[in-house]
């Protein structure tokens, strides 16, 4: 592995942050003369090639959690069409979050990529290692993330509102006059989870109505189980995946759907207006997200460095039939 001094060993033998020696670097205006000389010298004290780094490859790397969700592929799609225009090559990297995760972070970085989109990765899980991107910022490559937020990382950040879908989703169950609503969601340690759990207290649920299981079919069986257990007539789900698992646990219970039970999902994955019944369901803006990433990494890759800023786009609730009237 090559030995080539960092932009973070630039910005502490100059004495600055990494996000100055990236604007000195890209020949931002706005820097100080002495500090320009500061990182000019530490160039030429530890060997810096600039032009080496000023070189792009014009690769962007995209990372997903997995490709089974096709909520993910649409995300990845979206921003290949979209780079295409800017002449990007994308690279779209897929791997359970952990230690896949950093594997595909520490090859993009061998391949020299320009700027990294990451959707649902280790910003959206509070428990996840964040080296990996850390480093990343380190060698002078931004990072977008999308559906993701951390204090830890000074990078952008695209979502959509959890906390939107959620009462959205409720508000129309409640005009169909289901009051014992449950919501299945993923693990705690999700942001996702978290902020969909948190608007679903505030609307006047307690905590034995939410069941936190896993984003998958089967997760959304076993949360089904247990909420109809407890009597409810009515389950809003953290993804089109879980709802599915939902209406399969229904189905076995002689349940009918939305007869006897109303079911909700999110994301609005490709095909889930031809299940049986069409799902009702919390569709991300998918488009615009992506929109605001790409510009977002543009402008990073151009030398502006992400400040922290999360810009939060609203969700639309697709009603189709899944949900009916309380029996």
């Amino acid at each position: 592995m090559s030995t080539r001094p960092r932009m973070s060993d630039l910005a502490a033998n100059a004495g600055v942050s990494v996000s100055t020696v990236s604007r000195v670097l890209n020949g931002k205006p706005g820097i100080r003369e002495d500090t320009r000389r500061a990182v000019l010298q530490a160039m030429a004290d530890l060997g810096y090639n600039r032009e080496k780094l000023q070189q792009r490859t014009g690769v962007v790397g995209v990372i997903v959690p997995e490709l089974f969700n096709p909520s993910f592929p649409a995300f990845a799609e979206r921003l290949d069409a979209m780079f295409r225009p800017t002449h990007h090559t994308v690279i779209t990297a897929a791997g359970p979050l952990g230690a896949n995760e950093a594997t595909c972070i520490a090859t993009l970085l061998e391949l020299g990529i320009d700027g990294v989109v990451s959707i649902s990765g280790a910003a959206a899980d509070t428990e996840a290692d964040l080296i990996p991107y850390q480093r990343l910022a380190e060698a002078g490559v931004p990072t977008i993330f999308i559906n993701g937020h951390t204090t830890k990382l000074t990078s952008a950040f695209v979502n959509c509102s959890d906390a939107e879908a959620v009462s959205a989703s409720v508000a129309h169950l409640r005009s169909l006059g289901h009051e014992r609503i449950g919501l299945a969601v993923g693990p705690a340690r999700f942001l996702p989870t978290q902020r969909k759990s948190s608007a679903f207290l505030e609307l006047g649920f307690g905590k034995e109505s939410i069941e936190r299981t896993i984003f998958t079919a089967e997760g959304g069986r076993v949360a089904a189980a247990k909420l109809l257990d407890a009597g409810h007539t009515a389950i809003v789900c953290g993804s089109d995946l879980m709802a599915l698992g939902v209406i399969r646990e229904a189905h076995s219970r002689d349940l009918r759907v939305p007869g006897d039970l109303s079911v909700i999902g999110f994301d609005d994955s490709p095909l889930m207006a031809f299940t049986d019944p069409a799902l009702t369901t919390v569709r991300q803006p998918v488009h615009a997200m992506c929109e605001a990433a790409v510009s977002g990494l543009a402008r990073a890759m151009d030398g502006n460095s992400p400040d922290g800023t999360e810009l939060t786009f609203r969700p639309d609730l697709i009603i189709r039939q899944s949900t009916g009237p309380k029996a």
